[in-house]
């Protein structure tokens, strides 16, 4: 007997089958939109059978919600080092600008077509699930770098207004669903972010000062 010489069409298996399904499901969830997409149509597009996906996802908003996420992981934003805390703080809120408009406009049109509602998931939980830790650890290593520096004390600021610059370019995203003007992002760090954390590193309390 000859041996074949087709080509053989090897399986995916493990996680590059599932990195396989869920970037299908980003294509889709981009080309069709969240109210047209379907756990058949994401499928086909990976080539592959319905009963595999639903081995792993009970429905197409656990399909949706994991597909945000593998895209975030494997799009991260670069975590800059320019030597001072506002040039880091001005290239990272820029890079996530740039970086995130796109992301959030594709989850927005989702949330607002009805992706959560077989999730059980509150919004807030979906935020979570979706941004998931990573932001947490990108503003703490820009924060440590400065903390080192001497020009912020880090025992002195609380959470929310280190995550304040962050919080306020995803609101904007979230809303205008395009990257931030400079003059924006200038405004968050000069005008809002700096003074605030200046005020503490140098003993002064902002809510005295009104």
């Amino acid at each position: 007997m000859t041996p074949s010489t087709g080509p053989v069409r090897q399986r995916r298996r493990g996680p590059e089958l599932e990195a396989a399904l869920l970037d299908a499901a980003w294509d889709e969830l981009v080309e069709a939109g969240f109210a047209k997409l379907t756990m058949e149509s994401v499928a086909s597009r990976a080539g592959t059978g319905i009963a595999v996906l639903y081995r792993r996802w009970a429905n197409k908003d656990q399909l949706v919600l994991a597909a945000l996420e593998h895209y975030r992981n494997t799009h991260p934003v670069d975590v800059p080092d320019t030597g001072t805390l506002r040039g880091d703080l001005l290239a990272a809120l820029t890079g996530m600008g740039q970086a995130r408009a796109a992301f959030f406009a594709v989850t927005a049109a989702a949330a607002f077509a009805g992706l959560l509602t077989g999730t059980g998931l509150t919004p807030a939980q979906a935020r979570d699930r979706i941004l998931g830790d990573q932001r947490h650890s990108r503003i703490r290593t820009i924060y440590q770098r400065a903390h080192d520096r001497g020009e912020i004390d880090l025992e002195r600021i609380p959470p929310a207004v280190l995550a304040l610059p962050f919080d306020l370019v995803r609101h904007d995203l979230l809303m205008d669903l395009e990257p931030l003007k400079p003059a924006r992002i200038r405004s968050i760090v000069d005008e809002i972010f700096l003074p605030l954390v200046r005020a503490r590193r140098d003993g002064a309390d902002p809510a005295e000062a009104r």
